[in-house]
């Protein structure tokens, strides 16, 4: 009983920052952590959305959690989000990025505005999250888990330009921190879902290998546990990955 009590409070005192953190994978990654006994700062547009969270958290986890509105677009709130969570907690060991968008339409039919919107929110907002909390975590020796997608390494599915070129950017970016920083001791891990089975918006097409929030959720725990580089977390990708590497 001692044993299974520790393992199940492998982030006691890890404090986790989640950037779209009331819905999706990072809901239930937020979940997931305050379980294993994680504090977490979680960012997000909606005021009421993040009240409800942090509630259901602290009565049913007995969680210790900060809930900051914030528009990740910006990078000013960020900072000032990531120094309340300093003053909160004393600092980052866990962000992880899961504040996005998506649009669908075919490049020539997309407004460009559409292309600026996405990567304002997928791109950038990963980045301004990523430099306000590389302080903390440089001191911590912490990790980062950001988004990336299996059309990084594989033919991209048509329709989805904008937010194929916002994955495959953060790939490029994340992948080049992670060799500068790797020598401080911090981490990146890109985790790579492609389609989410309950996605929200219920347009995407899923099929047997197509993943849940739950699952990517508690693929990202296991994979932070191991601070793995990259996390394919379902069949179809990884027979993708190597079809594209056989027959690219």
């Amino acid at each position: 009983m001692y044993r299974k009590l520790l393992a199940s409070r492998v982030f006691e005192r890890q404090v986790a920052l989640i950037s779209g953190g009331c819905s999706g994978v990072g809901r239930t990654l937020a979940t997931r952590l305050a379980q294993a006994g994680a504090p977490l700062a979680l960012l997000d547009l909606d005021p009421s959305a993040l009240e409800g969270l942090v509630e259901h958290l602290v009565d049913h986890h007995n969680a210790e959690v900060l809930g900051v509105p914030c528009d990740v677009t910006d990078a000013q709130a960020v900072e000032r989000a990531v120094a309340l969570l300093g003053e909160r907690f004393g600092g980052i060991d866990l962000l992880v990025c899961c504040a996005a968008v998506g649009h669908r339409g075919a490049v020539l039919d997309s407004d460009p505005e559409a292309f600026r919107q996405v990567m304002a929110v997928n791109f950038f907002g990963a980045l301004h999250c990523a430099r306000a909390a590389l302080p903390s975590l440089l001191a911590r020796r912490g990790q980062i888990v950001a988004f990336g997608a299996p059309p990084a390494f594989s033919p991209p599915r048509p329709g989805y330009g904008a937010e194929v070129a916002s994955r495959q950017a953060l790939h490029g970016l994340f992948e080049t921190l992670r060799r500068e920083i790797a020598a401080d001791g911090v981490n990146v891990m890109l985790v790579c879902p492609g389609t989410v089975a309950d996605d929200p918006d219920g347009e995407v097409p899923s099929d047997d290998d197509t993943p849940s929030a739950q699952e990517i959720a508690e693929a990202i725990f296991q994979g932070a546990l191991r601070r793995r580089h990259l996390l394919v977390p379902s069949g179809a990708g990884w027979r993708t990955r190597l079809l594209a590497r056989l027959a690219p």
